[in-house]
């Protein structure tokens, strides 16, 4: 806690202290029911199969995925991270520039808004054949990471552009601000809820496309190691690539919302 924080409490009012300690009652009311269900679902995960009420054929248990887990985590996931982290900073540096290019010549937008909404509708799963023929085994992977998150993150971000307060950018003319300026001091800062929420769609997106690429491409990766599991129907592997993509999307999601946290927190 900051000395700024510190004074600050020193001089609260009972009323804001008690509304503090609800504040925070509540946070870890929230995080015990989260960490309840886990437990709970991983418990059910174990008791069922081998109660035989669930066939441990078909779902497997915690207690036999540790293994596979512990020797696939030495070097599986590495490929797997390392696509989707490319894909989604790519999709996210590349929507934010042509979002901004969009938003600085409107007729661009008149032009490319059908081409936009229709790339972002199609399934992208269509075009794994292509960018395999087109890119290769591994750069294919990379294609759909970013191919599955970079539409979706374009038409984002220009709405948060379009979304800002037209006074301000009006105020920020009358006293001769340029466009670049008005880009970088009114609509950059004033889009930062747009962006954060263009990263949590893009992490889940871009991992999405990661794995989509490793079925078709891959012989390394979570993607190529859950089709080999189901296809010689070792649910051990299957179910144990599945845990690791969970621990993926989890570490993902507590890194954005730190990030949210710290933005937010300064702005």
């Amino acid at each position: 806690m900051s000395k700024v924080e510190t004074l600050t409490l020193a001089s609260a009012s009972p009323q804001y202290l008690a509304w503090l300690a609800r504040e925070r009652r509540g946070a870890r009311i929230v995080r015990g029911t989260q960490l309840a269900i886990l437990l709970a679902f991983l418990v059910l995960w174990e008791v069922l199969p081998k109660a035989l009420i669930v066939n441990p054929v078909l779902t497997s248990y915690p207690s036999a995925l540790w293994p596979t887990f512990l020797e696939l985590l030495k070097s599986t996931p590495q490929a797997t991270a390392l696509a989707t982290v490319l894909g989604f900073t790519g999709a996210m540096v590349l929507g934010t520039a042509v979002a901004a290019a969009l938003w600085w010549w409107n007729v661009l937008y008149k032009v490319l808004d059908p081409y936009l909404v229709v790339a972002n509708a199609m399934p992208k799963t269509a075009f794994v054949p292509i960018f395999y023929i087109w890119l290769g085994a591994t750069l294919s992977i990379y294609g759909m990471s970013l191919a599955i998150s970079v539409f979706i993150t374009i038409l984002m971000i220009y709405s948060g552009f379009q979304g800002i307060d037209p006074n301000k950018i009006k105020l920020a003319q009358t006293f001769g601000a340029t466009k670049g300026q008005i880009l970088r001091k009114v609509v950059l800062p004033g889009s930062v809820p747009t962006l954060l929420a263009a990263l949590k769609v893009n992490a889940g997106l871009s991992l999405v496309g990661v794995v989509v690429g490793e079925f078709q491409s891959a012989n390394l990766g979570l993607g190529y190691l859950i089709q080999y599991g189901a296809q010689i129907f070792k649910m051990n592997i299957v179910m144990t690539g599945i845990t690791i993509l969970a621990i993926v999307s989890s570490l993902m999601y507590l890194g954005i919302s730190w990030l949210e946290a710290v933005v937010m927190r300064r702005r």
